[in-house]
């Protein structure tokens, strides 16, 4: 059964997004987030990254355990605002944190293991986004950029990963993140096997 049209969802769901944001912004303002302000956003806007991340990537799944179809239509924009977070996050890193010196930003992409990885998982998520359009999909027709999109599991496979190296003493929290991850590529490598074994031709009976 499909579901209503909803049409303040996508205005909910953005507005939902935006909210820690801005919680950060009043808590900058009021001087509230600590004696390590860059440290706190950096934490803050990780984890927004990846929670929208995620929750891009259950959209399907729901779809495929309950039938719901108002999931697929916020995909997109929950996607979109992973990667919001994450640029945030980069930048945060980059600018405030490093002053957009190029050479010690480069040493630690190099040199240090979880900044690699979280840069990488950016650099991943970037022809994602570019190519979130519908015009986009009709330019490189729709397998090749079901393809492409594949990767966004492996970007977020690399923000665990981020996370976890970040941590180093309690990771709990991290490998929560992670076992959502696992559930959901469990739930869609289950769906590709159904989808394999119903394609397959039926034997024909002497």
């Amino acid at each position: 059964m499909a579901s209503p049209p909803l049409p303040w969802l996508k205005p909910a769901v953005l507005v939902g997004g935006l909210a820690p944001l801005a919680l950060l912004i009043i808590q900058g303002v009021q001087g509230t987030l600590g004696p390590n302000v860059i440290e706190a956003v950096l934490n803050q806007t990780g984890l927004m990254a990846l929670i929208f991340l995620l929750a891009s990537l259950g959209c399907t799944p729901l779809k495929l355990l309950f039938g719901w179809t108002w999931p697929m239509r916020i995909r997109k924009l929950v996607g979109l605002m992973a990667f919001a977070y994450a640029m945030l996050h980069f930048l945060t890193y980059a600018v405030a944190d490093q002053g957009l010196k190029l050479g010690p930003i480069v040493e630690d992409i190099t040199k240090r293991k979880f900044i690699a990885v979280g840069f990488i998982a950016l650099v991943l998520l970037v022809p994602l986004a570019a190519t979130s359009t519908n015009a986009a999909v009709r330019r490189m027709g729709f397998p090749a950029w079901q393809r492409l999109h594949r990767l966004v599991y492996v970007a977020a496979s690399l923000g665990v990963i981020h996370f976890v190296w970040r941590v180093k003493k309690d990771v709990t929290e991290p490998f929560i993140y992670g076992a959502v991850l696992s559930l959901l590529l469990a739930i869609r490598v289950v769906e590709a096997v159904r989808k394999r074994r119903r394609a397959r031709p039926t034997p024909r009976t002497a």
